[in-house]
């Protein structure tokens, strides 16, 4: 049997005669393991790395997948709003204008009717009607007078 830091030359350790390792040997032993060791480290470092950087990339373009979906989804959904207000702006306005419309032509069918009702009035009392305004524009001129 042979002793784990003996040399391929070594003597058989029952012949009595046993070669021990030099420290400079053992040292070289020692780095070497420790240079495997470091390699090993380094590499399984690197496909750590790699691997994180590849889930990094997935989960970013996961991420850009799913906000331009939502963005997509958001612009639609306020463009149909959009819309929806558009059409009911559009029909209160329709109706706020025929609403007007009718209450103006109301206005100036009442106001002709009061037009020629005064007329009909001055035209039967016209003394009074002459009276009653001279009688205002006294009284105005007076107010302002003051």
């Amino acid at each position: 049997m042979s002793s784990p830091f003996s040399t391929p030359n070594s003597l058989d350790p029952e012949a009595g005669f046993t070669q021990t390792p030099s420290v400079a040997q053992a040292a070289n032993d020692l780095r070497a393991a420790a240079g495997e060791k470091a390699r090993e480290f380094v590499h399984t470092a690197e496909e750590k790395a790699t691997v994180l950087k590849d889930r990094a990339i997935e989960t970013a373009q996961q991420f850009r997948d799913t906000a331009s979906e939502r963005a997509t989804q958001f612009k639609a959904a306020a463009t149909e709003k959009a819309n929806a207000f558009k059409a009911v702006a559009t029909d209160k306005a329709q109706y706020f204008k025929e609403s007007a419309t009718e209450q103006w032509q109301d206005t100036r069918v009442k106001a002709k009717e009061l037009h020629v009702t005064a007329e009909d009035y001055i035209r039967q009392n016209p003394t009074k009607c002459v009276l009653s305004a001279l009688g205002v524009g006294f009284l105005v001129g007076l107010i302002v007078r003051r």
